[in-house]
């Protein structure tokens, strides 16, 4: 939204340090140890909101109907059940708080955009609109999209490009500048390949569940085994990866390889120091560490 400013309800934030007051449901001031708030931002505890509000998952996509949804589709099956909503709205210590923050300090509310993240039953959306928010946006579960990722290698014959840009470094106006050519070595190249330069088979190195991947899981270490389909030299490998919409009625996704059509990510090239030369059948085995 344009020229707004986004107010974002969020569980993450633990205040020490100075004093100041809360007031309880009832209007009594609650003193606190807790350093200075940022004015710019309100800062709510929404740690059971992830809980204890959630709501059916709503695929944006339309896809699935009522009768189709199975426990994945909950953030969890015990707050699945309206009972749930019905104790949070009665929590008078809870709800209250949260009406009292807002229509308190309206000031931090009106014509902002405001984002309700596990909103359940989103009361406190409604708060947020009647304090005069321009827009407020309640979400809970749905899906990742893409939701499935595997990486792809190659190798191909790139003597040209070699040429120009690597070994160029031997040799620059009389001087040896090769020291250079050690780094342009390491540096993996972003750019679109030829497929008339591949000269052996895809490797599947990894295939990911990015809708379920945590913290470390894009580092890993994979075997391959390229098999040459012709008699050739090889001069680099080359990764690209492919992506599939899985949750959908009909499977959907696309590839960045150098046999489909070229996107915007291209492909990395990752050059050998040494030429291989190899024959149709023959295969190269290694491993890659990303």
């Amino acid at each position: 939204i344009p020229n707004t400013t986004q107010t974002s309800t969020n569980s993450s934030n633990n205040f020490e340090g100075a004093n100041i007051r809360f007031r309880d449901a009832d209007d009594k001031e609650i003193a606190s140890n807790s350093s200075n708030l940022d004015d710019s931002i309100v800062a709510v505890d929404k740690a059971s909101e992830y809980v204890s509000m959630g709501e059916p998952d709503v695929s944006f996509f339309g896809c699935d109907g009522e009768d189709d949804k199975t426990s994945a589709d909950y953030y969890f099956d015990s707050y699945s059940h309206f009972g749930i909503h019905e104790e949070m709205l009665k929590d008078v210590v809870r709800t209250k708080t949260y009406q009292n923050v807002i229509y308190r300090n309206k000031f931090l509310f009106q014509n902002k955009a405001v984002l309700d993240v596990g909103a359940g039953t989103r009361i406190l959306s409604l708060f947020c609109a009647k304090a005069g928010a321009a827009h407020v946006y309640a979400v809970d579960d749905g899906v990742v999209l893409p939701d499935e990722a595997s990486l792809y290698l190659t190798a191909i014959e790139d003597a040209e490009y070699k040429v120009d840009k690597i070994e160029f470094w031997n040799n620059v106006y009389g001087f040896d500048m090769s020291c250079i050519k050690k780094q342009a070595m390491m540096e993996p190249l972003v750019d679109t390949v030829d497929q008339k330069q591949i000269v052996t088979n895809c490797h599947l190195l990894k295939t990911m569940d990015i809708s379920k991947m945590v913290r470390g899981d894009s580092s890993f270490t994979a075997p391959f085994k390229l098999i040459a389909e012709r008699d050739d030299y090889i001069h680099a490998f080359v990764a690209y990866f492919d992506v599939s919409f899985t949750k959908c009625h009909k499977l959907m996704g696309f590839s960045t390889g150098p046999r489909s059509r070229a996107t915007h990510w291209k492909q990395t090239v990752l050059y050998l120091e040494d030429v291989l030369t190899i024959c149709e059948g023959e295969t190269i085995i290694g491993s890659m560490t990303v």
